[in-house]
């Protein structure tokens, strides 16, 4: 029974039809038994089982997709929720950086479930660029993805020939679909060609803006648009209470208090002849940023800060009551900003916790180590410092030095000044001046000889010990702030220096390959001209 069952169950086979009208074939006078097969009907039953297979194969391929599948939804990538894949695209999309940024259409197109997700991921869709390769039906597309989430804004139109005719209209047009959606933009960046295209794109900012913390404004080319020098009315209405950030290039504002106020970084530049602003306007703005973190002044020049009239002979700092507290700036940076106003800024802030300060062609900047001088002898943590192109006296320069121990990066960029004495008085013995300098940066000095920078990187060579402020004794009797942080440098500098992590000779004519070549054993990273090829 069971052989029978298994016959019935295969199904019914192709049945092979005979002949009826042939006669039998006689083979050597006797008839053959076997009936005679019709070749059409063969082929044609041939032709029934190819069909059949093909269906069947059909059928299998249909299932080893729908199983491929099914396998494919139990990865724990494809089982993650659509909240939790959302997160994952922001993250990568905004918090790694300008490294190595994932971009949203490449994410769109792994899978249409991912593109769903990132199609309903408003936070996506807030950072809007407007260029001559960003379209205006882009801006668009992202303003209605973004929802009502705080937009970061950027307008940029380099100064290029193939752009300046069609710059204003596209600004104008880009600002009329932004400028409704002003009240929710966190950061407003403008970069244009000249004041025009900026006073186009800025009288259409009259709305309050509650959550804007940074704004840049960056006119590349000013110096002939005198006719749209005029300030303009208060941006925004003059209602930015969050922010924080204020970097404005040849921009011309009337210097009004309402946009420049409780900021954390202040950043001024391009300001020339009658736009320069005086520096007791500068000091009233900084009085009015208790909070301010850093401050950089760059390309700032006029008859107010050039003139000796500027410049006060008696740079005591004012009593501490008088002077600007300025307890969370951790960097100044001053770039061709004229010694004149330099000098005054610096006479009339108190900065305790200053990190980094850079000071690039400044003429003579005796006078404002002077006033560092005397902010060290009480506090001044200072790390990083930059001179480039400015001139001071040496002995003066080496006085300071010696009252900011916590110095690790000296950068003396085309400094005549640097010569062989000012590298032995590094290198003498104690107290150090800088124990804790790792890197130095003498490009273009050419004043200096081997020898003494040779000297330099030899007696920093030993092994500086481990040791801890907490476990060394303190002083016995009871002393002011200022006494104890002298004390303090005195204990620090009497121990080894640290050994130099860094150098840069570049553009050092006195310094030969051999050299070079000897400093690439005691110091891991130096930096020098390469060497030139056969065609220079």
């Amino acid at each position: 029974m069971s052989t029978r069952r298994r016959a019935s169950d295969r199904g019914p086979r192709p049945s092979i039809p005979h002949s009826r009208n042939c006669a039998p074939a006689s083979v050597g006078g006797r008839a053959n038994s076997a009936p005679t097969i019709s070749i059409p009907l063969l082929r044609e039953a041939i032709d029934t089982l190819d069909s059949r297979m093909a269906t069947l194969m059909s059928q299998r391929h249909e299932l080893e997709t729908h199983l491929e599948r099914a396998v494919r939804l139990q990865s724990p990538v494809l089982r993650l929720p659509s909240e939790l894949l959302s997160s994952i695209f922001v993250m990568g999309v905004f918090g790694i950086g300008d490294e190595d940024p994932v971009m949203v259409s490449t994410l769109m197109l792994v899978c249409r479930y991912w593109s769903e997700v990132a199609l309903n991921t408003p936070v996506l869709w807030t950072k809007i660029s407007v260029s001559p390769h960003d379209t205006l039906s882009k801006t668009r597309r992202k303003l209605e993805r973004s929802k009502s989430c705080p937009l970061d804004i950027s307008i940029t139109f380099e100064p290029r020939l193939e752009y300046t005719t069609s710059v204003t209209k596209h600004v104008i047009n880009a600002m009329e679909l932004i400028r409704p959606a002003l009240w929710r933009t966190k950061s407003f960046r403008l970069s244009v060609p000249n004041r025009p295209q900026a006073h186009a794109a800025l009288l259409r900012c009259q709305e309050d803006a509650p959550l804007l913390e940074t704004l840049s404004i960056h006119i590349h080319h000013s110096m002939q648009d005198d006719a749209y020098s005029s300030p303009l009315l208060p941006l925004f209405k003059g209602h930015t209470p969050r922010l924080k950030s204020c970097s404005l290039t040849s921009f011309n504002f009337g210097w009004d208090r309402r946009l420049i106020s409780n900021l954390r970084i202040l950043k001024l530049a391009g300001y020339f002849n009658a736009f320069t602003p005086s520096a007791s306007t500068l000091l009233s703005v900084l009085r009015q940023c208790p909070d301010l973190e850093e401050l950089a002044l760059r390309n700032i020049s006029g008859p107010s800060v050039d003139s000796d009239t500027c410049r006060s002979d008696d740079l005591t700092p004012p009593p501490s009551s008088k002077s600007i507290q300025l307890r969370r700036l951790t960097k100044i940076s001053f770039y061709y900003s004229g010694i004149g106003l330099t000098e005054q800024i610096m006479a009339h802030i108190a900065y305790p916790n200053l990190q980094s300060l850079e000071m690039c062609y400044l003429e003579n900047v005796t006078p404002v180590l002077q006033l560092l001088y005397a902010q060290a002898s009480t506090r001044l943590p200072l790390l990083h410092l930059r001179m480039e192109s400015c001139l001071f006296n040496e002995i003066k320069f080496v006085n300071f030095l010696r009252h900011v121990p916590s110095l690790i990066s000296l950068e003396l960029v085309d400094i005549d000044d640097t010569s062989s004495a000012f590298l032995k008085d590094l290198s003498s013995s104690p107290p150090w001046i800088c124990p804790h300098l790792e890197v130095l940066n003498v490009d273009g000095c050419t004043a200096f000889d081997w020898d003494s920078l040779r000297g330099l990187v030899e007696s920093r060579l030993s092994v500086t010990p481990t040791y801890s402020l907490h476990s060394l004794p303190l002083p016995t009797s009871r002393v002011g702030p200022g006494s104890q942080a002298l004390w303090t440098d005195q204990l620090l500098t009497s121990f080894a220096p640290q050994r130099l992590r860094a150098i840069d000779v570049t553009r050092c004519s006195q310094i030969s390959k051999e050299m070079v070549q000897w400093l690439r054993m005691y110091v891991a990273d130096v930096k020098c001209e390469p060497a030139k090829g056969v065609w220079n």
